[in-house]
């Protein structure tokens, strides 16, 4: 009992109820960060989702016969033949070597790489001398004064 009469007991006390019958703030700020955190993961798993979906779509859409694909396993091929009803392509693996896999087992389309240009190889060996960034008869130690080679 005479804890209870104590006068920073009654004041702790009371603050305690000011606070919670709103003489405080109405919501908890950390609730409102954590709310606002979660509703933008929410909206980013949404929209990655969405996006996702429609790649596939014009992925899908793309797939034909004589396309270069790559399925989700690694393989490369040319599609023979597009099946939609069924979700099934028939993929040329190598010439004569056919797979038929799923539709959503094709990975992406593959383009064609650009053709490299072949580096210009003289005819003659004597043509490989003829480097213009190679000084004329001065190697390194010629250039420099006060060295001679014995």
């Amino acid at each position: 009992m005479t804890q209870l009469m104590n006068p920073t007991t009654v004041s702790i006390v009371a603050e305690g109820a000011n606070a919670e019958g709103g003489g405080g703030l109405p919501f908890d700020p950390f609730l409102l960060i954590m709310l606002v955190v979660f509703g933008f993961l929410i909206f980013s798993m949404f929209r990655r989702s969405k996006k996702q979906q429609q790649q596939q779509r014009q992925l899908h859409d793309t797939l034909g016969p004589g396309v270069e694909v790559m399925t989700t396993m690694g393989l490369f091929g040319t599609i023979l033949s597009v099946d939609k009803e069924e979700n099934k392509a028939v993929i040329e693996i190598s010439p004569g070597n056919t797979a038929t896999v799923h539709l959503q087992a094709i990975g992406k389309a593959v383009e064609p790489a650009a053709e490299a240009s072949e580096p210009t190889v003289p005819d003659s060996p004597a043509g490989l001398d003829e480097d213009p960034t190679r000084p004329d008869e001065n190697g390194p130690d010629e250039q420099r004064p006060g060295t001679e080679r014995p």
